[in-house]
Formats: C-alpha cells, sequence, structure tokens
C-alpha cells in the first residue's frame, strides 16, 4: 500500500491547514482511513477516521475543529485543520486499515499500513 501526505507546514495560533493523502488506486481496499499524530516524546494518537461507507470519527482534542473528508476518485484523504492550537503540533500520518470498520478503526495499534507524513507545527 503507498500512502503519500502532504500539506504539512507551519501556522499561527488560530490558523488553518488542509492535509491530503493519496492511496495509490492500485491498492485501494474497503476499509478505514485515518489520519494520526506524534508529537516529540509522545505515542502516536489517532486524529480522525473515516470509513468506506462514509462515517467518520474524531478525538475529542479535535472535535468542531479537524474534518477528515475523502474523494474516491482521486483515491485522496483530506484533513481540514481549522483554529489550530499549538498543541496540534505534531508529525500526521495517514494510514489505512483494510477490510475491517466500525471499532476497529478507532485503534491505531490496528493500522499497518503508513504513509511518511508531513509535519504541522503551531506557533502562538
Amino acid at each position: 500500500v503507498q500512502l503519500v501526505e502532504s500539506g504539512g507546514g507551519s501556522v499561527q495560533t488560530g490558523g488553518s491547514l488542509r492535509l491530503s493523502c493519496v492511496r495509490s488506486r492500485y491498492t485501494y481496499r474497503p476499509g478505514c482511513m485515518a489520519w494520526l499524530r506524534q508529537a516529540p516524546g509522545k505515542e502516536r494518537e489517532m486524529v480522525a477516521h473515516i470509513e468506506t461507507d462514509g462515517r467518520t470519527s474524531y478525538a475529542d482534542s479535535v472535535k468542531g475543529r479537524f474534518t477528515i473528508s475523502r474523494d474516491k476518485t482521486k483515491h485522496t484523504v483530506y484533513l481540514q485543520m481549522d483554529s489550530l492550537k499549538p498543541e496540534d503540533t505534531a508529525m500526521y500520518y495517514c494510514a489505512a486499515l483494510d477490510y475491517l470498520s466500525g471499532s476497529w478503526c478507532l485503534e491505531a495499534s490496528r493500522y499497518r499500513n503508513w504513509g511518511q507524513g508531513t509535519q504541522v507545527s503551531v506557533s502562538s
């Protein structure tokens, strides 16, 4: 599975960024696509995921500020991040979990296919 993220950068508090994750169309499978993040010295954490049927889920820390979406025709998943805070600073990863849905998609440890990550830095 090939996943390529883009869109990271440096913004000030309150700013916005949109991350993109392109999955090779030849590796497309039904299941979950997720965004996770890892800050220095912290464990990787789930940010949001979207399932084949369009259901989404968000970490409490980003609810109301982040939106996950996808364009099936482009095999791309997006993460729109608004009202960014310094605590959102992290490396953001796109990940895929094939052939599963529902509560399986919530667990970061189940994802086996990852992109290389894109850095998001939010200054105060």
